[in-house]
């Protein structure tokens, strides 16, 4: 029995963004939904066993159920996830951040921010 690359590329893909949005949960800095769904995304095509996995979790299951058939984010999460961002940039501003720094995350926080911001909700 063969692995083909491309399907344990997309596995460790799958793995390392599972990984990131667990620790999203923790760290403000980083959203969890946007990393769930890249690993639904990289799941479905290296780990149908990891991608269905992920589609019954009690957490991650109806966030990627909704974002498949819908393509909506529930309007809690876009709350919670600008709140975190807007929280983490502002520890980041009290702690004396350098400005670069704060360019730079303000920058991908309000990228980040907008696509949340501009996609549906129920």
């Amino acid at each position: 029995m063969t692995v083909r690359p491309g399907k344990t590329g997309f596995r460790v893909l799958a793995y390392i963004s599972i990984g990131l949005a667990a620790i999203g949960v923790v760290l403000p800095l980083l959203p969890t939904t946007p990393f769930v769904l890249l690993a639904a995304f990289f799941a479905s095509k290296g780990s149908p066993a990891f991608a269905s996995w992920l589609e019954e979790h009690p957490s991650f299951g109806p966030a990627i159920r909704d974002w498949r058939r819908n393509r909506v984010i529930p309007l809690r999460a876009k709350v919670l996830a600008c709140g975190m961002m807007a929280l983490s940039w502002g520890i980041l501003f009290a702690m004396g951040a350098a400005t670069v720094v704060l360019a730079i995350s303000g920058t991908f926080l309000a990228g980040v921010a907008s696509y949340l911001l501009t996609r549906p909700s129920y």
